[in-house]
């Protein structure tokens, strides 16, 4: 199998939240590049253990574990264990999130008002997309350092997802993800750790979304998850070396382009501060 990105042949790659979605159509691509790639999940699944089965045969190998990226230590003891067993991390891709059906199953629908969510679940959902990618970019961080090589990549939503009404704690979660991506990747300047945002760029066919046959996005639409496989190998790969600080647009991603030309393309215009209100 011909290999677009020679670099990352061996490479580790930690993929939270890979068994399905997103980051199972992350954590695949990365496989049949030859990487060494662990998924993990908040428990045992039926789900991870597919995935990883579905990677049997690939260049790279596959192994699933349980995490929950909520408790620090647990993420601590994830990077020694996959360590041990594949190799020092090179990449994490943070990807486990929890979504809006936390909230309701009828959110995208029927807007659920700030002061009708349930405190636990708001809770819930700020603990896995924000607490959870400090947890793991903690634990992997200091190592990656030490090496002078890394890359943290962080899954995130569109920015009309983090304002529109009915969506928060999902949406400002994200926006809080991005703001501290922007600050990691300043803290990691200059150490050989690059720092990214990558999203889809409009609503997945992921479990994020209540199923039933009216399933689509607030906008209409629905994208498939494997659109995010292209830019998801690039942002680990060496090509993506000192690009750090930004955020890339999976549907954006032209993969009849040169890569060097498509990252141009998915590449949101840089802004000396950000503007909410």
């Amino acid at each position: 199998m011909a290999m677009r990105y020679p670099s990352l042949r061996g490479r580790v790659v930690i993929v939270t939240g890979g068994g399905r979605g997103l980051g199972r159509e992350m954590a695949l691509a990365l496989a049949e590049e030859g990487a060494h790639v662990a998924i993990t999940g908040a428990r045992a699944s039926g789900e991870l253990d597919a995935t990883a089965a579905q990677a049997a045969g690939l260049p790279g190998r596959m192994m699933p574990l349980t995490c929950d990226v909520g408790d620090a230590q647990a993420c601590t003891d994830l990077v020694a264990r996959v360590a041990a067993d594949l190799g020092p991390v090179a990449v994490l891709i943070n990807n486990a999130g929890r979504g809006m059906r936390l909230v309701s199953e009828t959110y995208n629908r029927e807007p659920t008002r700030f002061w009708e969510t349930d405190p636990q679940a708001w809770a819930e959902i700020v603990t896995a997309n924000l607490n959870g990618m400090f947890h793991m970019s903690r634990a992997v961080a200091p190592g990656m350092i030490a090496r002078g090589f890394g890359k943290i990549i962080n899954i995130s939503t569109s920015d009309q997802t983090m304002v529109r009404r009915g969506y928060a704690p999902y949406g400002p979660s994200k926006a809080a993800m991005e703001a501290a991506s922007r600050v990691f990747a300043q803290d990691l300047a200059g150490t050989g750790v690059d720092v990214n945002v990558l999203l889809p760029g409009g609503a997945a066919d992921t479990a994020l979304l209540p199923d039933g046959p009216g399933k689509k996005g607030a906008d209409g639409n629905l994208l498939s998850p494997a659109i995010m496989r292209a830019p998801a190998l690039w942002l680990s790969a060496d090509e993506s070396n000192g690009h750090t600080g930004a955020r890339y647009i999976a549907r954006l991603w032209d993969d009849t382009l040169p890569a060097d030309e498509a990252v141009q393309l998915a590449r949101s215009a840089p802004v000396e501060k950000p503007a909410i209100m």
